[in-house]
């Protein structure tokens, strides 16, 4: 029966570094045992039970932000203290992930060295390209330059999906608006285009144009693209309708208010969830009593051949001509 490896000193974090371990007198050895894993040299992690798959509304998404977490913390055991993390990764740790992170993207100001490890996208960037901000105890690259180094991985309309997360104003749970949990802003987006030769500029320069506030989910701002690509009128974001007594009724996601016609982009957790469900459709209720109509598009709608969305749309405008 093989034997228990020795308990940890109690003050040791976890994640950590093996220099910090041997300087806690951890012998050597004990390092290499089997409830330890080393997901990137010079560091250690304990082995942990398989994470129970997230049931919100954006499982995947979730995911990937549980994930890059705690694979940015274990590297910051081992980062150097000039390096941040940049690109994807940097996107998803401000809650934003573009997709599954397979390495971690991790910059540093020129002339210092790119880091070269197992795991790790090293990167040089000169200093008036990169601002970068704490989050969390962690070196990240702000928003705007986030966006702006992603310019050459990313197409358009990706750029504008991002774009568009980083500048809206969220809500809290009575639909009042924080202003000051804005990520950033168009403007910022495009002062660190212009801040020096950026790879992907012309895509960067596009997408700014296109970016808008208020758009609450990529779905979300597929709609608009598609809507406007398709030369109908773009649609307000964010709206909120209110009845005559001005109590607040819904939020739109878009919205031509002098025809009044809303346009609600239902994702899957519209679906899937049966409380959310169940409010999309007394909400969709009260709207078309106030004189609202009311049209629901789904992302086969959006995104699926035809684009059935726009014809929807259009059926709607005129109705309301």
């Amino acid at each position: 029966m093989p034997r228990r490896p020795a308990p940890l000193p109690p003050g040791l974090p976890a994640p950590f570094a093996c220099a910090e371990a041997l300087d806690a007198g951890v012998q050597p050895r004990r390092l290499r045992a089997r409830d330890l894993t080393a997901p990137y040299r010079g560091m250690r992690a304990p082995v942990a039970a398989a994470a129970a798959s997230p049931d919100g509304a954006y499982p995947i998404d979730e995911a990937r932000r549980a994930d890059a977490w705690r694979r940015a913390r274990q590297y910051a055991c081992v980062i150097e203290p000039h390096a941040f993390f940049c690109g994807a990764t940097a996107a998803a740790l401000f809650g934003h992930p573009i997709r599954d992170l397979d390495v971690l993207d991790v910059a540093v100001h020129a002339p210092e060295r790119a880091p070269r490890r197992r795991g790790i996208r090293g990167r040089k960037v000169l200093p008036t390209l990169a601002d970068v901000i704490e989050l969390d105890g962690l070196s990240v690259a702000a928003p705007a330059t986030t966006w702006a180094m992603l310019g050459s991985e990313l197409d358009i309309q990706q750029l504008v999906r991002l774009g568009d997360a980083f500048v809206r104003i969220p809500r809290d749970s009575r639909g009042r608006p924080l202003p000051d949990a804005q990520l950033t802003t168009i403007e910022a987006l495009g002062c660190a285009v212009d801040a020096g030769r950026r790879a992907g500029a012309p895509k960067l320069r596009a997408a700014l144009g296109l970016i808008r506030v208020g758009a609450m989910s990529p779905l979300e701002t597929d709609l608009r693209l598609v809507l406007v690509d398709a030369h109908l009128p773009e649609p307000e974001l964010d709206v909120e309708i209110r009845d005559r007594r001005g109590r607040l009724v819904a939020i739109a996601d878009c919205a031509y208010p002098e025809r009044r016609i809303v346009i609600e982009a239902e994702g899957d957790h519209h679906r899937a969830d049966a409380t959310q469900w169940s409010r999309d459709i007394e909400r969709a209720a009260a709207l078309t009593a106030l004189g609202w109509d009311v049209v629901r598009a789904t992302s086969a709608h959006i995104r699926g051949r035809g684009r059935r969305a726009v014809r929807m749309v259009r059926a709607a405008l005129a109705r309301r001509a």
